[in-house]
């Protein structure tokens, strides 16, 4: 008799044990829909004060379940983490925004009018100048054109410390011929940036800000079939990355 009844005591503590291991994935999955909703927050527009108010109720309705589950496996520190993430990438992105209006601002500016296109997405502006105006056929030094819309670019980076700035240059599909004293597309369009950033450096631009990099005929703009098309491909782009610093 007496194993009998420890078998049934046992018995009745499997089932304790498994009638709790839904609140485990209650747990995981209101929290997952919680940094969810937090996340879609980050890339609309929502009225902050409304905002809080909901985020408010919403933990304190899930409060009470979360404090029962201890082997949950995304914390309420974890989420917060994600949540403070998913808050400064919102800001990050509408100060972009502003930048961006300035640099619409800037394609307008004699000298640079109509020379210099621009692009915004996920954060990151992208500022693109003509590779033939900046540089002659087959040149990996600045033209003084080139020198000119450097210039330009140099007085708006200064005014904004606050962008990191990588440079790119691109080439075309076609190799260098025989006679060119450069290797290949790679050597041009690094040389090429590596200059700009020079050029920069020497307008006082702070190294710690700019990066260069050749990309060849990587990621080109249109398909590489017609002279124009090629043209347009040879480019180099200034890629602006807000920094942000610790407190």
């Amino acid at each position: 008799m007496s194993e009998d009844y420890e078998d049934i005591l046992a018995i009745r503590d499997e089932e304790d044990d498994t009638g709790q291991e839904w609140l485990t994935t209650l747990a995981d999955l209101s929290m997952l829909l919680l940094v969810f909703f937090v996340l879609l927050y980050s890339m609309s527009t929502i009225d902050t004060e409304k905002f809080s108010e909901t985020f408010s109720s919403v933990t304190q309705a899930l409060q009470g379940k979360l404090e029962k589950v201890s082997t949950s496996r995304i914390t309420q520190e974890e989420a917060g983490v994600l949540i403070d993430q998913a808050i400064m990438r919102r800001q990050i992105i509408e100060s972009q925004r502003k930048v961006f209006a300035e640099v619409k601002t800037l394609q307008t500016k004699k000298g640079v009018e109509g020379l210099v296109s621009a692009n915004f997405e996920d954060g990151l502006i992208t500022i693109r100048v003509p590779g033939d105006v900046m540089f002659g056929s087959g040149q990996v030094n600045l033209s003084p054109k080139g020198v000119e819309l450097v210039t330009a670019l140099k007085d708006f980076f200064i005014q904004h410390r606050d962008q990191n700035i990588k440079i790119i240059g691109y080439t075309d599909n076609i190799s260098p011929g025989k006679n060119s004293r450069f290797l290949d597309n790679w050597e041009i369009s690094a040389l090429r940036a590596v200059n700009v950033l020079r050029e920069l450096l020497g307008m006082g631009i702070e190294s710690t800000r700019l990066t260069a990099t050749g990309l060849a005929y990587l990621n080109p703009i249109y398909p590489n079939t017609s002279e124009e098309f090629r043209a347009k491909n040879r480019r180099v782009e200034f890629v602006l990355e807000k920094r942000v610093t610790g407190k």
